[in-house]
């Protein structure tokens, strides 16, 4: 892709001049329907004011919002909304909203997905179609910002990060012209977009991916007794990397007065060949349940709740297991507080780390460090992330998930993005010298 040399350009946008290019409806801020129309996933960002939003229905309305709009005032686009720092609503921005490109078309063994796409319609269409793609398990994520900071989720040990599975993407750029990255076609772009987070090289409007024969899986729950979340924890990192890359695990610490944890996965295979592999985490449950489903069955077995939630989050990553007992006193006291510990490993490493912009490819899981919080008590809730963050990296568990985003991250662009940050920056610059897609994160 070569570097773009167009001029940025002055005064506001013409609201009128993009409604009438636009196949779909441009809300604005005093138009009916426009609190609707700008609401994310989390509630702590409806007091955020964008200027409107475009709600576009084919790549040419993407077109028509970055010519209307780029360099003119903040233009940020909006797959499911679940940023967690709230990018996809910028301030006296556009919202280029991708909902309506979300159809869903399985093609042999490969599958295309509109931008505005949500897991739960894409597992529903892979399943009818006895297909499946490895991702994540809240049914309302969009696609688009899963993909392009890496996808980890279930199944990711056996069929990799869902951008290992991308073979192409439709990307409007910052120029406003409509392109194809592939391997063979703006690989330098192609490789921006699987794991160099969301909204900074383009607009993808679709996505193509291979996919793999639809698995029978068997899911499975371990509780255990308050005060043994330590010990388990330091069991569960010696005995995951020992496991084939057909099982899929987590582990959950709950913060409190009583710390607890469980532990649950999915493993590709019967009950009968989970059940030895299971006996092998040198720890022991107070309570096991197992059972086998189809692909689609387990995919809704894994998904959360649909409805909106008011949340802080951050992430960290490990990549050396770290002591159990120095994370279980960190969740001591955070009542409510989760850490979403997800296993990485198999599939995941089997690709290097500079061969994608997915950096931690050598890591053993992620951590996501989740808390409930009102709009009273948000700051006092992202003080008590940032602690918690701050004591994993002390612990050892270093890095971060560009898919958590955090404002509060220190040297959050290393964390991201590791020795890949540089190549992304040059990507980026060559992709939008004007800063049309810019925000508080971007490359």
């Amino acid at each position: 892709m070569p570097p773009s040399t167009s001029a940025k350009p002055a005064g506001p946008p013409d609201w009128d001049a993009l409604r009438k290019k636009l196949s779909g409806e441009l809300v604005l801020s005093d138009d009916g329907g426009f609190a609707s129309a700008k609401r994310a996933f989390n509630p702590l960002f409806d007091g955020q004011n964008p200027a409107a939003v475009a709600k576009c229905v084919k790549p040419e309305d993407v077109q028509a919002c970055v010519a209307a709009a780029g360099g003119r005032i903040p233009v940020a686009a909006r797959s499911g909304g679940h940023s967690y720092a709230g990018y996809s609503a910028p301030e006296n921005g556009l919202v280029i909203d991708v909902g309506g490109m979300s159809a869903v078309d399985v093609q042999g063994e490969q599958v295309v997905i509109g931008a505005g796409a949500q897991l739960g319609d894409v597992y529903s269409a892979l399943a009818k179609a006895g297909r499946c793609l490895p991702a994540g398990s809240c049914p309302t994520v969009g696609i688009a910002g899963l993909t392009l900071g890496g996808g980890i989720g279930v199944l990711t040990r056996k069929y990799g990060l869902t951008c290992d599975r991308l073979t192409s993407a439709q990307v409007v750029t910052p120029d406003g012209k409509l392109r194809t990255a592939s391997a063979d076609s703006e690989s330098d772009l192609f490789w921006a977009l699987r794991g160099g987070g969301g909204g900074n090289f383009g607009v993808v409007t679709s996505f193509t991916f291979s996919t793999a024969e639809a698995p029978s899986l068997t899911v499975f729950s371990l509780h255990f007794p308050a005060g043994s979340a330590g010990d388990v924890l330091d069991a569960w990192q010696r005995w995951l990397p020992t496991t084939p890359p057909e099982l899929w695990s987590n582990l959950v610490v709950s913060g409190g007065s009583s710390v607890s944890c469980r532990v649950g996965g999915a493993f590709v295979g019967s009950s009968a060949q989970l059940t030895p592999l299971l006996a092998k985490l040198e720890a022991t449950p107070s309570s096991r349940t197992m059972k086998t489903l189809g692909y689609g069955a387990a995919m809704e077995y894994f998904s959360g709740s649909s409805q909106r939630q008011t949340f802080v989050g951050s992430s960290r990553i490990i990549t050396d297991p770290v002591d159990g007992g120095k994370v279980s006193d960190l969740a001591a006291g955070h009542q409510g507080m989760d850490l979403l510990i997800d296993g990485l490993g198999g599939a995941v490493g089997d690709v290097a780390p500079t061969d994608t912009a997915f950096w931690h490819r050598k890591a053993l899981a992620s951590v996501q460090v989740y808390a409930p919080a009102t709009s009273s008590t948000r700051s006092s809730v992202r003080k008590s992330v940032s602690t918690v963050v701050a004591g994993l990296a002390e612990a050892g568990a270093d890095g971060g998930y560009v898919n958590y985003l955090d404002p509060d991250l220190p040297d959050w662009k290393t964390a991201y993005y590791g020795d890949n940050a540089g190549r992304l920056g040059r990507i980026a610059k060559t992709c939008d010298p004007n800063g049309v897609l810019a925000f508080a994160q971007s490359v």
